[in-house]
């Protein structure tokens, strides 16, 4: 979009799927150009007929004409703030509230789960697919029996946390701590595990780790401790480890 206030244009481009954001855009930015310059000035500044303003001519406006006129500078540089402050606030249009990026599913999605101090919070038997803790402390919270499938902990800290019967799968546990967790019968098939997760001092009697990628030094620290069957999966912790 073009956007002139007398002889100074700006170029402002603009996207958005929202149809409203574009018509603000389309209707903020219209300002009045003087027609009429000082003596000997006296020519129109644009001679082209479609950014002609005359059709909108009234007694205020004339006014504001002979204003312009009498102080060019001044009238120069209202009108050069005005369509700056305009295309400022139209832009900030197009960024949503940040804390709406902060919000996961479930039930418990209407609230901020995300870069949060929830030590000790009861999320046992919760419904939380998808629901986005990323970076969030949630030092022995307990998400007994919750289902978790796709979660993210990434950058969390875990440590202490009840996970026991929890179902896990998909979920992101990237460079989480996840150090004396309880993980009894829980179903991580498929979650992630890159970077530096640690599960040392957890609990993973009876625990699914079906493709989920180990590294191999975490690998072999779990099939020291691992046992048990998963009530749900009928699976053995250690041969969905790949221990030997």
């Amino acid at each position: 979009m073009l956007i002139c206030s007398l002889s100074i244009c700006y170029s402002v481009t603009a996207t958005s799927h929202k149809n409203k954001t574009i018509m603000a855009l389309n209707v903020s930015f219209s300002s009045k150009i003087p027609q009429k310059l000082p003596l000997p000035f006296n020519k129109p500044l644009l001679t082209n007929p479609l950014l002609s303003f005359s059709s909108f001519s009234s007694p205020q406006i004339l006014k504001r004409d002979l204003n312009c006129n009498e102080n060019l500078v001044l009238c120069l540089s209202e009108s050069v703030a005005r369509t700056s402050l305009l295309a400022l606030v139209s832009a900030s249009l197009f960024f949503a509230d940040p804390a709406l990026a902060f919000k996961g599913g479930g039930p418990y999605g209407a609230e901020v789960t995300r870069g949060q101090d929830l030590t000790g919070k009861d999320f046992s038997g919760k419904t939380l697919i998808k629901q986005d803790f990323k970076t969030s402390i949630l030092r022995q919270a307990n998400f007994k029996g919750a289902k978790l499938l796709g979660a993210s902990f990434f950058d969390a800290d875990l440590t202490g946390a009840d996970l026991s019967d929890a179902d896990l799968r998909g979920a992101d546990f990237s460079l989480a701590n996840v150090t004396k967790v309880n993980l009894s019968n829980a179903n991580l098939e498929g979650a992630l595990t890159t970077g530096n997760t640690s599960f040392k001092g957890s609990i993973i009697t009876g625990a699914d780790f079906t493709d989920v990628p180990l590294r191999d030094d975490q690998r072999e620290y779990l099939c020291k401790v691992a046992d048990g069957v998963n009530s749900t999966t009928g699976n053995a912790t250690r041969d969905t480890l790949l221990c030997n």
